[in-house]
């Protein structure tokens, strides 16, 4: 890629949150191909460091070290199988964020009181709900299922250290994975593809995405296993800030009204692809995992790198026999 110096010619935007969401539910959110009987669930808590070290332009090949922030997100989850097919996820994560670059914004892009103050700004972000029914749960498993995000409150969205981009989103996703018992039975591939519709707040500008992930799972024993995991993001609109097929850094690009200036923090097209790997370890009671995420490429987009550790606490509710 390029990199350049001058932040004249630096196109500086933020990327969505859901690329936030995605890697940090690598360690789950992408294995939902097979579900558990029904009656068992489990409680799990992770931690976020999320740290973006810079932003790709239009063209996705241009990137500068520029606008940096952390996002820090503690996601609390609980996941509970209601029949052997059927099963519900709820959550919501607890986000704090900072700006951490020295330097301003360059001057076409708002430098927000937000950003200005250098400090930890946290709340509660967005509720989350997700029903999977289990269509195929043998060697290959096929999950759909629908979730639906709304925000937790009225938080700002305008500004580098937010807590999020403030939209309702409905996703409909279908899961799919096979256990690859002909080479061996500890190894398996997972694949995931996802529609959100995104709740429109300029009538001109849809942001509605489509995300993907392949993930293979190698298990060492019966209590160590670790997954290699790619995702990609297309947003199918959205606003570009500079040009991809000409002059990149042709601001305003498409943020080219007030009333999109005012909203370009969240209705941009950041179309990204990241990779990364986890780790995952189950003890008595308990099961940790590790994962760690780098943001290698995208347009209008952020550059950097995102590191998760959780632990989850496996539990088991069963119907008493009739007498």
């Amino acid at each position: 890629m390029r990199r350049g110096t001058g932040l004249g010619r630096v196109v500086v935007t933020r990327a969505l949150v859901v690329a936030a969401l995605l890697v940090a539910r690598a360690a789950s959110a992408f294995a939902q191909a097979w579900v558990p009987p029904a009656g068992v669930g489990s409680v799990t808590v992770s931690f976020q460091n999320l740290d973006y070290s810079g932003h790709f332009a239009t063209d996705g090949e241009f990137f500068e070290d520029v606008g940096n922030s952390v996002h820090n997100r503690v996601d609390i989850e609980a996941d509970f199988a209601i029949t052997d097919r059927l099963s519900i996820v709820i959550g919501i994560p607890f986000v704090f964020t900072k700006y951490t670059d020295p330097d301003p914004l360059p001057p076409f892009v708002p430098f927000l009181p937000v950003d200005d103050c250098r400090c930890w700004h946290s709340g509660w972000q967005d509720f989350g709900f997700t029903a999977r029914y289990n269509l195929m749960n043998g060697a290959f498993g096929l999950t759909p299922s629908v979730s639906l995000g709304v925000p937790s409150h009225g938080y700002d969205f305008q500004g580098e250290a937010v807590l999020g981009e403030r939209l309702k989103e409905l996703r409909i996703a279908v899961d799919a994975g096979h256990r690859l018992d002909f080479i061996t039975p500890r190894l398996s591939v997972q694949g995931r593809y996802s529609y959100a519709f995104v709740e429109q707040v300029l009538d001109d500008v849809p942001v509605d995405r489509s995300n993907a992930a392949l993930e293979g799972e190698f298990t060492f024993t019966r209590r160590l296993a670790a997954r290699g995991v790619l995702t990609w993001q297309r947003v199918h609109r959205g606003l570009r800030l500079g040009s991809a097929s000409e002059d990149p850094f042709a601001f305003p690009g498409e943020v080219n009204t007030p009333e999109r200036l005012f909203e370009h923090d969240r209705l941009l097209r950041d179309n990204n692809f990241r990779v990364g790997g986890s780790v995952a370890y189950s003890l008595e009671k308990m099961d940790l995992f590790f994962s760690y995420f780098q943001l290698t490429q995208g347009n209008d987009s952020h550059g950097g790198r995102a590191i998760t550790v959780g632990v989850s606490w496996p539990f088991e509710i069963r119907k008493r026999p009739a007498p």
